[in-house]
């Protein structure tokens, strides 16, 4: 996709921090603009600054681990728009650090949930209905760099983000088909607010074992201030559409560290030569089987 005037986004945590940014940017390139978002009083501000700057755009309430909610807030984007967005931005997320160790049930529950669980959201409730529509669209989604590692102090956190990069290869691989593109973004560092995520833990989700307090949150702060600014995101993410990329990962500081981890991954891998004829039998078995996998598995076709 290179022409975005006209187009339909739809940003999950579009009221602040990167969402903001790609409503700021796509705004800026004449998409109409869907905001969502847990927090009503941060979509009012952020509709009000959009507004003032000539960009059409409607904010809905949505807390993205409901399902029901997911369902009505498609259903009202069609409803004023008469369509189905042509971009998904699946952004928002939470984070909370603490040794892997003391990680409750509630902290996994919680941080897999809206970052593995909203995405999953996300994909199920507008894909069928980007599909439908006939039109070309992409979807991205906000990973991050720790998906590609895993963390003693962000285990549930790398373990959703792990999870969604995995997940975005495979829709790559299904919507190319329906001219719907799909990139997945992974930051290392950004200016938003994901340190204050601790204030809207739902209490049901009972007790962490993390030590989350103004201490922790100021610490964080003092990371996120040096990150790359939301809008330069968003730009390195609108580049990336236009190239039609998989992975957008604008950081040049973290090429060395991600050699370093595939290469030890690749390194335990032992060279063909060690069982030529059982290799090349294993690699035919899944080659064929994968040429015939949609006759098998497509339920259209029943």
């Amino acid at each position: 996709m290179k022409d975005f005037a006209g187009q339909l986004a739809f940003i999950t945590g579009g009221a602040s921090g990167a969402g903001f940014g790609q409503a700021q940017v796509f705004g800026r390139l004449g998409c109409r603009i869907v905001i969502a978002d847990v927090r009503k009083e941060a979509i009012d501000k952020a509709v009000a600054e959009l507004t003032a700057e000539g960009i059409k755009v409607h904010g809905i309430v949505l807390d993205i681990t409901d399902r029901a909610a997911y369902a009505a807030a498609a259903d009202e984007v069609e409803r004023v728009f008469g369509q189905a967005p042509t971009l998904l931005f699946n952004t928002a997320g939470v984070n909370s650090f603490g040794p892997i160790e003391q990680t409750t049930y509630g902290d996994f529950d919680w941080l897999i949930g809206v970052n593995l669980g909203g995405v999953i959201n996300g994909m199920v409730t507008f894909v069928p209905r980007m599909i439908a529509s006939g039109k070309p669209g992409h979807v991205v989604t906000v990973s991050s760099l720790g998906g590609f590692m895993g963390s003693a102090l962000a285990a549930p956190y790398s373990a959703a983000k792990a999870a969604v990069i995995n997940l975005m290869e495979g829709y790559r691989q299904g919507l190319e088909k329906y001219g719907i593109g799909v990139s997945v973004v992974c930051p290392a560092n950004i200016k938003s607010n994901i340190a204050e995520a601790t204030k809207i833990r739902p209490a049901s989700f009972g007790t962490s074992g993390y030590n989350a307090n103004e201490d922790t949150i100021a610490s964080l702060h003092s990371i996120h201030r040096h990150g790359m600014e939301p809008v330069e995101l968003a730009e390195r993410t609108r580049e990336g559409i236009e190239a039609n990329q998989l992975y957008i990962i604008p950081y040049p500081e973290t090429k060395e560290g991600l050699e370093k981890h595939f290469a030890a991954i690749l390194d335990s891998v032992p060279g063909i030569e060690s069982d030529p004829e059982g290799s090349a039998l294993r690699v035919r078995a899944i080659q064929e089987w994968a040429a015939d996998r949609a006759k098998v598995f497509n339920k259209d076709t029943e």
